[in-house]
């Protein structure tokens, strides 16, 4: 009994109380999120959206956008044997270890799998035997694969639920759902595969330190109550939701007594009444943020949860904006200690870190759907699919690395750095949509910069009104439809707005500037060298590109910044050129 009573000294000396215990897995330790070594951990993470589970917006596609509803579009064009060839392709290609290798190299530290059940066991529907269970060894092994360049990398995989048996939601694209069959909350069967799914996950990966954590539903939005949104933002109780929650951690908890369990509430992954208090000790409450303001008030109920439970929280997907939204949200979460995980890494969209370019064949497709264009044949059709999926593949992808520079620099950093080298010796020409990376105010000013619809209760914003190239408040388009990003200019540039361009000259002297410019009414203009406001020029009504030139400009040796600001007008600036002065 003394030697017990010693030894139970000695742990509680060492350690303090039993959730001390180092442990080698991801766990938490009242409201904070600890790693191998006890230290707080931050977790900077990424989605993979569209990988196991397309969304109708990230294709683009002018119909309803379950992808069971996209997967039947494009079987009616080129048959259900090649359409089973591009999903196939599109799994292999969209996330490798060259993708989760270069998320470590710009700085993140996790990364969050958004499951499709479908790709792990059959649909309620499909089991020959009702009430079994067959497993399929593609989800599995896609995810050990993950998995195993992720612990290379030494990031940590969260698994979501992100497509539950018969789906967790109204908003159907979210989890494919279909709404002519019985939704998760419709069958007690769809219910218990996801409790065993889970149950058969937990087994495979409970003993790997670098799966960070298990989360289990993925933003369900489903009333339990009458008379209240369908999408669950009003019910008081959610007893049904914390009901299968509870179900599916202890389910785990049979097996995996080491991972973190991730809850979320109803509403889109918002709505905790009735669900609080965790019923679990090693429990992180997550929320997701989409639209609204970066401010205190926009998560302050987050911010009492962790408080009156002393329990972790975790900002478990947002994105979808700006990087003048992105630098703000980061900012605020970790100002206030919470990790934050982006959705999502890439789609056909410019507003994540990598962008599937569209080839002209699915875009052909595309107009096809939209009524605007001919039917393909099924020989265009495969191999615009089949473009597709190579296309989704990194090293074929758009890298933003201005993106990239928002999330992971800039929430640290007020200071603006060239977007692109740009070195003067006797001459140089600079493309305008290249002005500096960095935040609103110091490498660029635009009167829309984010959307913030949900806080404003107006419509939604666009802050790039062309859509491409950069994800600022700047308006940069193409300068002929589907022109490479080679070929875009800035647009819509109203009084107030301005650039800046940090360069390097060789030698100092004098510099004549030349703006490649159009204007639909006439205005004015100035420039700033290196602070230092230069007379303000007339820009002359111009539907056509034109040169406007301003001499005796003088450069200094090494770096210098170049400011352009609107005065007066409405402009499309394309390139400056920099010539020495005879």
């Amino acid at each position: 009994m003394k030697k017990l009573l010693f030894f139970l000294f000695l742990i509680f000396s060492l350690f303090g109380n039993a959730q001390e215990i180092p442990s080698e897995f991801l766990h938490t330790s009242g409201q904070k999120i600890l790693d191998r070594n006890g230290e707080n951990v931050l977790l900077r993470g990424i989605g993979l959206g569209g990988h196991m589970l397309q969304e109708g917006y990230m294709l683009k596609v002018p119909f309803s956008g379950q992808q069971y509803v996209i997967k039947e579009h494009i079987s009616e064009l080129i048959g259900k044997e090649r359409t089973e060839e591009f999903y196939e392709a599109w799994l292999q290609n969209h996330t490798r270890k060259i993708d989760i290798d270069s998320l470590k190299s710009w700085g993140f530290n996790s990364v969050r799998l958004p499951m499709h059940f479908n790709l792990y066991t059959l649909s309620v529907e499909e089991e020959p035997v009702k009430g079994e269970n067959t497993w399929l060894e593609k989800g599995f092994q896609m995810t050990d694969s993950l998995l195993s360049w992720a612990e290379a990398n030494e990031m940590y995989l969260i698994l979501d639920m992100h497509a539950a048996p018969g789906g967790q939601g109204h908003d159907v694209n979210i989890s494919d759902r279909d709404p002519s069959k019985p939704s998760l909350w419709e069958s007690e069967a769809n219910q218990q595969k996801l409790v065993a799914l889970w149950k058969k996950l937990a087994e495979r990966y409970k003993d790997e330190p670098w799966i960070g954590a298990y989360d289990i539903i993925n933003e369900p939005n489903w009333t339990y109550e009458e008379g209240k949104h369908k999408h669950g933002i009003e019910d008081s109780q959610n007893a049904p939701l914390k009901k299968l929650m509870v179900e599916i951690t202890r389910s785990i908890r049979e097996v995996d007594n080491n991972h973190i369990v991730i809850i979320e509430g109803n509403g889109w992954g918002n709505n905790y009444n009735g669900i609080l208090p965790p019923w679990d000790d090693n429990m992180v409450i997550s929320f997701h943020k989409y639209w609204n303001y970066n401010d205190t008030a926009s998560i302050q109920q987050f911010l009492d949860f962790r408080e009156k439970y002393d329990a972790p929280i975790w900002l478990g997907e947002t994105g979808e904006n700006s990087n003048v939204w992105f630098t703000d949200a980061i900012r605020l979460m970790e100002e206030n200690n919470i990790g934050w995980c982006w959705w999502p890494l890439k789609k056909l969209g410019f507003n994540n870190p990598l962008e599937v370019p569209v080839n002209p064949g699915y875009q052909k497709m595309l107009e096809y759907w939209r009524g605007e264009g001919e039917k393909p044949s099924e020989e265009e059709a495969y191999q615009a699919v089949m473009q597709l999926a190579e296309n989704t593949k990194l090293e074929n992808n758009y890298f933003h690395k201005g993106v990239v520079d928002a999330m992971i620099r800039q929430p640290h950093s007020k200071e603006a750095i060239p977007f692109t080298k740009i070195i003067v010796n006797d001459s140089a020409t600079i493309k305008a949509a290249n002005y500096d990376m960095g935040p609103l105010g110091t490498a660029y000013h635009d009167s829309i910069s984010a959307n913030y619809y949900i806080s404003t209760g107006g419509e939604r914003q666009s802050w790039n009104s062309g859509r491409t190239y950069r994800n600022d408040g700047v308006d940069i388009f193409p300068s002929e439809p589907r022109a490479a990003y080679a070929d875009v200019y800035v647009g819509e540039m109203e009084a107030g707005e301005w650039l800046q361009y940090t360069f390097q000259a060789s030698e100092k002297g004098d510099f004549e500037l030349s703006f490649t410019m159009a204007a639909d009414a006439e205005g004015e203009a100035a420039i700033e060298i290196n602070g230092k406001r230069h007379p303000v020029f007339a820009v002359p009504a111009s539907k056509d590109w034109i040169e406007i030139t301003v001499k005796n400009i003088p450069l200094q040796k090494g770096e210098n910044q170049l400011r352009f600001l609107v005065i007066t007008g409405d402009y499309k600036l394309k390139e400056i050129k920099i010539n020495r002065q005879n």
